[in-house]
């Protein structure tokens, strides 16, 4: 294809992945990204393609009938006299995509996290997963200098880009398990720990933020495997190239060792199914920084706490100052005040103060809105949300 029509194709894809709820905005550096990740092929046939799982005959019918729309008024466009013969064989020869050749494309990609692949009777099917969370995070095996800094001009050029706008949030903050009262009534949706106990399969990964930010020559120094993952069947990540399968006890082991390095559990933004928990900073992870760097306290849904202080108790030691990644904490005279705007409730100050003067405090009702129940909760609303009709897409 010449570039025009690259271009073409790789802009028809990034309109597709903005038609997903999770969005993907379709500035220029998107799109050197996304030629980055994929190949002409399989944009083509990635734009195309929908959110639930498709035969490779399926997908090919679509991708012939785009093609040959697409020549058409292509064609229609560029001359003013009458050629539909010619018209026709142009199409006839650029749309006649074999079964075939997409179902191999489609291993490609699959294999590459470009797309999802599930089975359907006694094929494979496929769909088509979100840039985030979901292509970007498995792009982590060819992650390199140019992915990364590609991916760094996007995320400044979008401010953030739609993960870290609109409602609601993608990711949700767990508060440090530690940091809440024993005799507080704390659901299930709301303990990290609780995903990790009822799992039967677990993992880990390197945080791809951290790796990114390391490439572009910023981040920061706090420990990088440390993506938690997580699934309701046993050997689920034996087979993985990515996840290292690790046992129940470490997975708990290294949620406590990224709190005591004052990072902030996150996860999908609702009460059902969880499958990871990130372990975040507001200086690499793509939707904290959104918080820090571009001030949209929406970028990421707060926990159902916020931080209160014993002011009898406060050494006004400035620990949990440093500590706090949001800047809701400072210390005025001989005692630690909390900015409740700046405050997400991950707890991360409270499990660090040596004088107990800090405990969490279930917000007042009503203050914040419910986490979305389950993941198709969470499509419906944030399709509302942006105006999008979910089933142009699901």
């Amino acid at each position: 294809m010449g570039d025009e029509v690259a271009d073409g194709v790789y802009r028809k894809l990034a309109d597709r992945l903005n038609a997903i709820p999770n969005g993907f905005e379709p500035a220029e550096s998107g799109l050197r990204l996304l030629a980055k990740l994929f190949t002409e092929e399989e944009a083509e046939i990635a734009s195309v393609m929908r959110m639930s799982s498709e035969t490779p005959a399926s997908i090919a019918a679509r991708v012939n009938v785009d093609i040959a729309a697409r020549v058409e008024v292509d064609i229609a466009a560029r001359v003013n006299v009458d050629i539909a013969a010619q018209v026709k064989a142009d199409i006839a020869a650029r749309s006649n995509v074999d079964e075939d050749q997409v179902r191999s494309a489609l291993e490609a990609m699959a294999r590459k996290g470009l797309v999802r692949s599930a089975r359907s009777g006694d094929e494979a099917a496929y769909g088509l997963m979100p840039f985030v969370v979901g292509i970007y995070e498995e792009s982590l095996p060819r992650m390199d200098e140019e992915l990364a800094s590609l991916f760094e001009e996007y995320y400044r050029e979008t401010a953030g880009g739609t993960m870290t706008h609109g409602g609601p949030a993608l990711h949700r903050v767990i508060p440090v398990g530690e940091s809440v009262p024993v005799d507080l009534e704390i659901f299930p949706y709301e303990r990290a720990s609780d995903y990790i106990e009822n799992a039967k399969s677990w993992g880990v990964r390197d945080c791809i933020c951290r790796v990114q930010q390391k490439l572009v020559g910023k981040g920061c120094n706090r420990p990088i495997e440390n993506c938690l993952i997580f699934a309701p069947v046993e050997n689920a990540f034996e087979d993985s190239d990515v996840t290292r399968p690790i046992s129940k006890e470490e997975s708990l082991r290294i949620l406590r060792e990224s709190a005591d390095a004052g990072l902030v559990h996150s996860t999908m933004n609702q009460k059902g199914q969880i499958f990871y928990i990130c372990n975040c900073c507001t200086c690499c992870c793509g939707i904290l920084r959104g918080v820090k760097e571009f001030g949209i306290p929406t970028a990421v849904a707060r926990s159902d706490f916020h931080v209160v202080v014993d002011a009898n108790a406060c050494a006004a030691c400035v620990a949990c100052v440093e500590r706090c990644q949001f800047e809701a904490l400072s210390v005025d005279g001989d005692v630690c005040v909390v900015d409740y705007d700046r405050c997400v409730g991950c707890g991360v100050c409270v499990s660090h103060c040596s004088f107990d003067a800090m405990m969490m405090e279930r917000r007042p009702e009503g203050e914040l809105p419910e986490p979305p129940a389950d993941r198709r909760d969470w499509l419906t609303e944030r399709a509302d949300a942006r105006g999008i009709a979910l089933s142009d897409i699901e």
